[in-house]
């Protein structure tokens, strides 16, 4: 079946504010003591998550090292590059998408310093879509609680998986547990995290996100919650916590 919505308006997914928030602060991407430091942290298990899922999907060997050769892939809201360069060393023709220009040229000159052919590009998911862009593989992780219009940002992701693909997207729960702890005590205890880079009103059930990718003829095969340990200081996949960080995976309805 074709996507039940096949065009995309003019309408944006952009949120000025945000764009300039992470623009400030871009040069510090790949600094795995700054203050992204979080997400490099958080990465062995997003990459984990990817490459075991989509090699299932696709009945490949997960541990063969390049298990996503043959496969287009495209990472929206892509930052300095944190998942499309493992992405392409795992085989994939990997397209990065982002609406800061400054995040695009950090993310293409590291890339270029580590001799890996990425496509970076300054857009929206939703002017990828118009332009009738589709990729086995779509990113869209910690990305749809910083947009203006979650709709629209989910129906246009939705519309870039080729039929038989993968959508992969992760986000925050908007459960008292995550005000508690990815803002008041990433944010503003801790550290983490520059005060303000989060909206607890824009974080997403997984319901909501259900529903609307459902209304773009996208299933919902998994969703697991990703857990962090103090005492270890890693993060982990859990089925059974799904209170603050969770991912999930999509696939086109046939």
């Amino acid at each position: 079946m074709a996507h039940a919505a096949e065009t995309i308006s003019a309408e944006t997914t952009v949120d000025p504010a945000e764009v300039e928030r992470f623009a400030r602060i871009a040069g510090e991407w790949w600094d795995p003591a700054g203050k992204f430091a979080p997400l490099h942290r958080l990465n062995p298990v997003r990459i984990g998550y990817i490459r075991d899922s989509a090699a299932r999907h696709w009945r490949r060997d997960a541990l063969s090292g390049t298990p996503l050769t043959g496969l287009s892939l495209v990472d929206i809201g892509c930052g300095g590059g944190l998942l499309c360069e493992p992405m392409r060393r795992l085989g994939a023709a990997v397209t990065g998408i982002d609406a800061a220009s400054d995040n695009v040229e950090v993310a293409a000159r590291h890339a270029d310093r580590q001799a890996l052919a990425i496509d970076y590009r300054q857009g929206t998911a939703e002017a990828l879509a118009r332009a009738g862009n589709r990729f086995d593989i779509v990113l869209a992780l910690e990305i749809v609680e910083h947009v203006a219009d979650a709709e629209l940002f989910l129906r246009s992701c939705s519309l870039l998986v080729k039929p038989g693909g993968l959508l992969f997207l992760s986000t925050l729960n908007r459960t008292a547990k995550a005000w508690a702890l990815a803002i008041a005590g990433a944010e503003y205890v801790l550290g983490w995290l520059p005060r303000g880079t989060h909206d607890w009103r824009k974080f997403l059930k997984p319901s909501e996100v259900a529903r609307s990718l459902r209304a773009s003829d996208m299933d919902v095969r998994e969703i697991v919650g990703v857990v962090y340990s103090p005492l270890s200081r890693t993060w982990s996949l859990n089925r059974g916590d799904l209170d603050v960080n969770y991912m999930l995976y999509a696939t086109p309805r046939s």
